[in-house]
């Protein structure tokens, strides 16, 4: 049941007021109508308005404290002014305070009709897209990134520190472990989250496409350019522009990139006008971009002004605790989505799940579970034939595998008991393997006496 909207009216004229109030409620709103400022702010005090329609010249004050006080206690509330003819500077002046609507006396019921019916509507579409906003943070809020993992754990604490500054921040790992998620989690924790999330990958464009993506052109700079374009620089305005794949940039691009960095401002393609940007940078790189300016095919200078807060997101393989968490979070949303029955993991599914080495990391074992659980059918669990056959093939999933049991050894020291309960399987599970890599470990050396 919809609720009735409720407006608030601020007018010291009994006639009007009375005329006013008659038309309100016939416009099917709560009317709660006083004859001054004063008055008016101390309703607001004890209920609130979505509407508040006021005077500005009244005795016992005026109409601007009232709008000042609207703004404050009843941010979501709309403020329509009344005000006579010859104060249309005052009018102006309330419209720069944050009043949504004037009307001037003699009020004409179809206007002030016209003009409740609109303000309303904003103040609905605001609170919709409040709703919204708060729901794309709780999404990619740190509260909804899953993980069990001590290196995830480190990772995130350094995430939640930079997510309140405006710092640079490069956010280094393998393809498909979550930069983009982190990279959102920064914007919807930062003083930004009420504005844009802008992202685009450098890899993924030609790099005169890409130039005029993060730029924008103005009309007639290059063929098929009909009309003036906006970049993503300023549609990122005051919030925050992800840059993906950051180490795919040419190096002409790098340049013009570092320029806007540094002077705070862009220039679009076939314009001489230069812009102010306000946008924080967000990059991410799958890349070693270390190794690519020792190799000259990234700038040291634009690397540095990016690596202000770098953060490494560990690979999958590299943080077994998190498998089977974001497992469940997997197989929950896909059994969500499909509507099938499966809704947990066999046992030796779930062990296959902590053998396999990852190598596409976490987007990998999202669609793995997609996957299984749209075979599993009617089946209230996931076998491990609904798996993908790279997990079952070997048990382990082959050479990534070996790779990743002897890097958790060397992580543990050569200690096998440290390893075994790392990789998640005991320790003769870990020395059949060894023996199967034709592994041998070495005996601690005893210390001389």
């Amino acid at each position: 049941m919809n609720e009735i909207p409720s407006a608030l009216l601020a007018e010291d004229d009994s006639s009007l007021r009375t005329v006013l109030s008659l038309e309100l409620k016939r416009l099917n709103l709560d009317v709660t109508s006083v004859c001054n400022g004063r008055r008016a702010i101390a309703a607001m005090g004890k209920r609130g308005f979505d509407l508040v329609i006021t005077d500005l010249k009244m005795d016992g004050g005026d109409g601007f404290a009232v709008i000042e006080e609207t703004r404050r206690k009843l941010p979501g509330a709309q403020v329509i002014v009344i005000t006579g003819h010859g104060t249309i500077d005052s009018a102006v002046r309330a419209m720069r305070m944050g009043a949504f609507d004037y009307l001037t006396k003699p009020i004409e019921p179809e206007a002030l009709n016209m003009s409740v019916v609109k303000a309303l509507e904003r103040g609905r579409l605001l609170r919709e897209v409040e709703h919204l906003r708060a729901q794309v943070r709780g999404k990619f809020s740190f509260d909804n990134i899953v993980y069990a993992s001590p290196a995830m754990h480190r990772a995130l604490e350094l995430v939640r520190k930079v997510a309140a500054t405006d710092a640079a921040v490069l956010i280094e790992g393998e393809s498909g472990t979550g930069k983009e998620l982190i990279a959102h989690a920064i914007h919807s924790s930062s003083g930004r989250r009420n504005h844009a999330f802008v992202a685009i990958n450098c890899g993924a464009l030609p790099e005169g496409l890409l130039e005029s993506e993060l730029f924008g052109h103005a009309r007639g700079a290059f063929t098929g350019a009909i009309a003036n374009k906006r970049g993503l620089f300023e549609e990122a305005r005051d919030g925050t522009l992800f840059l993906d794949e950051i180490g795919e940039m040419s190096p002409a691009l790098q340049v013009k990139l570092l320029r806007a960095l540094q002077e705070g401002e862009i220039r679009r393609v076939g314009e001489n006008r230069n812009i102010k940007i306000n946008a924080r940078i967000v990059a991410a790189t799958n890349r070693d971009l270390k190794k690519a300016v020792e190799n000259g095919t990234f700038r040291d200078d634009l690397y540095y002004r990016l690596k202000v807060f770098p953060i490494v997101i560990p690979p999958l393989r590299e943080r077994v605790e998190d498998i089977l968490p974001l497992a469940e979070r997997f197989l929950k949303a896909a059994h969500e989505k499909h509507g099938n029955r499966a809704q947990r993991l066999a046992p030796k599914a779930a062990k296959l799940l902590r053998n396999y080495g990852w190598p596409g990391n976490v987007r990998e074992l999202e669609h793995a579970i997609e996957r299984a659980v749209i075979l599993a059918g009617e089946e209230p669990e996931i076998r491990p034939e609904d798996l993908p056959p790279e997990l079952r093939s070997s048990g382990v999933g082959g050479d990534s595998l070996r790779e990743y049991v002897l890097k958790a050894l060397a992580a543990c020291g050569g200690d096998a008991k440290m390893a075994a309960a790392r990789l998640g399987i005991d320790q003769k599970e870990l020395a059949a393997k060894l023996r199967r890599y034709k592994v041998s470990l070495k005996k601690p050396s005893r210390p001389k006496r």
